[in-house]
């Protein structure tokens, strides 16, 4: 009897020794289990590890989410339905452009009518006769301000297209570039008026500003800025500033006005830049700081790259709710 109970003994702690033996090996092949069956268990409620690639392209900076009335209201700061108003009138520019020979009235008018907007009565009347009316830009008129202010830029005599960069770059070839060559409604050829005609008069301190301005002023289509106007947006921009100078406009005016001029000449890029600073700062566009936005980091070609291809990376590639923009004539 002595000898069965020991012998029972000695099987009792041979099994709880096994049984010792084998709770760290039950512990590993339980994880193992776990781990082998996470996938499906995550998978069953709902949760998907094919999103890594998309979750690692987002920053705590694109928390703002951009939804279509969100959209809307953006582009609607773009391209206000009210428009922009400039301090500055039409006067007598009209007809002087066409004194000068920079508009031929006939051919700027076939242009229109051509494109199925045909000038109205009072376009006709700021050509012909002038009008002491306030500029507003709108998404009517967009097109038409363009060249107005264009054939402005060509014809009035300043030393931006007299000893600027477009002298410097352009030397005897001026009249190739696309803001001069790309004009084909004067009476004139280009050359004979560009920087002619003393329509707009600017003192050392307005031209000062224009300086400033148009130096620091960028378009999406290039990496120059509005003092190298070698297109049409920037040529036109020019006049704008010119215009804005004379009548003692501030700096920092003239860079809101060249921020709400650039969203209606470029309504998809500048929409494109209210959805980076909207998405990534949580800002407006009636809010971003207009020396900012014009700048070369965010409107000249190189740096509006960048915002694209940022808003590539973070699936917020959007086409404006509205059409609009033109490259003139």
């Amino acid at each position: 009897m002595a000898n069965f109970m020991e012998n029972s003994n000695n099987s009792n702690n041979q099994l709880q020794s096994f049984i010792s033996t084998l709770k760290p090996l039950a512990l590993v092949l339980l994880a193992l289990l776990i781990i082998l069956a996470l996938p499906l268990i995550l998978q069953e409620f709902g949760f998907n590890f094919s999103q890594k690639d998309n979750l690692s392209k987002i920053s705590p900076e694109t928390e703002t989410p951009i939804n279509s009335s969100d959209s809307q209201i953006l582009f609607s700061q773009v391209n206000p339905e009210e428009g922009y108003t400039i301090k500055a009138k039409y006067g007598n520019i009209g007809p002087k452009l066409l004194e000068s020979g920079a508009i031929d009235f006939e051919k700027f008018k076939d242009i229109y009518a051509r494109s199925g907007s045909p000038l109205t009565e009072e376009q006709i009347k700021i050509l012909t006769q002038g009008a002491d009316k306030e500029i507003t830009v709108n998404q009517d008129n967009a097109h038409f301000l363009l060249n107005f202010f264009w054939a402005l830029g060509l014809a009035n005599k300043n030393p931006i297209l007299d000893k600027g960069a477009i002298t410097k770059y352009g030397q005897d070839q001026i009249g190739s570039f696309a803001s001069t060559g790309g004009w084909t409604i004067g009476t004139k050829d280009t050359m004979d008026f560009y920087s002619k005609s003393e329509i707009i008069l600017l003192n050392p301190e307005q031209q000062a500003k224009v300086d400033e301005v148009t130096n620091n002023v960028f378009r999406p289509c290039c990496n120059n800025s509005t003092a190298f106007p070698d297109c049409n947006h920037g040529m036109a921009l020019l006049g704008v500033l010119e215009l804005m100078a004379a009548n003692d406009a501030s700096v920092s005016e003239m860079y809101e006005a060249a921020k709400y001029f650039n969203g209606f000449w470029f309504p998809q890029q500048y929409f494109d830049l209210a959805l980076y600073f909207k998405a990534k700062d949580g800002l407006d566009f009636k809010d971003v700081d207009p020396k900012i936005i014009v700048g070369p980091e965010y409107s000249s070609g190189s740096g509006f790259a960048k915002t694209k291809k940022w808003l590539s990376d973070n699936n917020l590639i959007e086409k404006a709710p509205q059409g609009g923009g033109s490259c003139g004539v």
